[in-house]
């Protein structure tokens, strides 16, 4: 009888277990599937969720010798779910066909009030990249950048606020985005027989309180790409989202943009954040591009003294989709 009760017992405390290993993937996972950021703290956990594989996937396995078969079926369902949904967002290339009219080398990159300019510099001389769009550049970074591009369009200002987009070819500076907290600057640069627009994102992240101003600029962004839906688009930047926020994922899908990290396979490679425990888990740094481009492939590069890694990726640019 002691011992009936004690696997009673038992059997009950594992069930508990399992069902609260499941709270949070199953609500931030039904997020996902139906579409929605929600609010705090939902959006903050979608950044992880990849990882919210292993409490499901404990879940699952605590719930069997419970010998509930509803939870187990709970936890399964949870645990699929979540693992479907690390698959890569999109399709896995463009339609760009045709000679290719022009290369490019693009980095992105987030210097953290201009702390890393001096690494990004080093970084810069290295690797050579034709385009540089650069977030949190303060106005002493912006100066640093400059005297080694001659071309660029800027938002100056302090802190995070401002941004550069720098070139070794000529650029045509465009008005920044209108109606952001942080400088998004754009420009129009001649590749091959084409002109390609070129905007730098950088949104407020989805910090507690700030879920909705977080959503209208990422919504400004998709706005943008929208507008120019059809043409050659270079959108690049700290987007603080990654392929799970719906927010994002509209970007992409208004603009009809892809992903450069995901055409070369690289859809989870974490850019953030860096130099912390646990490395870099969510991708929010990223290089969006219109049909026109095919990507030759993509590196994300450690920065010192940013919580940021850099993104650098090598475009062809082909006479159509």
């Amino acid at each position: 009888m002691a011992d009936s009760s004690t696997s009673h017992l038992l059997r009950r405390a594992t069930s508990w277990a399992a069902g609260l290993l499941l709270v949070v993937p199953t609500a931030v996972t039904g997020c996902r599937l139906f579409g929605t950021d929600a609010v705090t703290p939902v959006p903050q956990l979608l950044a992880l969720l990849p990882w919210l594989a292993v409490p499901a996937g404990l879940a699952f396995l605590v719930s069997l010798p419970a010998r509930r078969p509803l939870l187990t079926a709970w936890a399964g369902g949870a645990l699929a779910v979540t693992l479907w949904f690390t698959q890569p967002y999109g399709p896995a290339g463009t339609p760009a066909h045709g000679p290719v009219t022009g290369r490019l080398r693009v980095l992105a990159a987030n210097v953290e009030f201009g702390n890393a300019t001096a690494e990004l510099l080093a970084t810069v001389r290295r690797e050579r990249p034709d385009l540089v769009f650069v977030s949190e550049c303060d106005p002493a970074c912006a100066r640093a950048l400059t005297a080694h591009y001659p071309y660029g369009a800027h938002v100056a200002a302090a802190g995070s606020a401002g941004s550069v987009i720098l070139g070794t070819l000529p650029l045509t500076p465009e008005p920044a985005l209108p109606g952001t907290t942080m400088g998004m600057p754009g420009a129009t640069v001649r590749v091959g027989d084409k002109d390609v627009t070129l905007r730098l994102a950088h949104p407020m992240p989805p910090l507690p309180g700030g879920i909705g101003l977080w959503k209208h600029e990422l919504g400004l962004l998709r706005d943008f790409a929208a507008a120019h839906k059809g043409r050659p688009l270079v959108l690049a930047g700290d987007f603080n989202a990654t392929q799970d926020h719906a927010a994002f994922r509209s970007v992409l899908d208004s603009g009809a943009l892809h992903d450069a990290a995901r055409l070369d396979g690289a859809a989870r490679t974490g850019s953030w954040p860096q130099n912390a425990t646990p490395p870099p888990y969510a991708q929010i740094d990223h290089v969006l591009v219109s049909g026109h481009f095919s990507v030759r492939g993509t590196r994300f590069l450690d920065l010192p003294r940013t919580d940021h890694r850099a993104l650098l990726v090598d475009l062809d640019l082909h006479t159509g989709p």
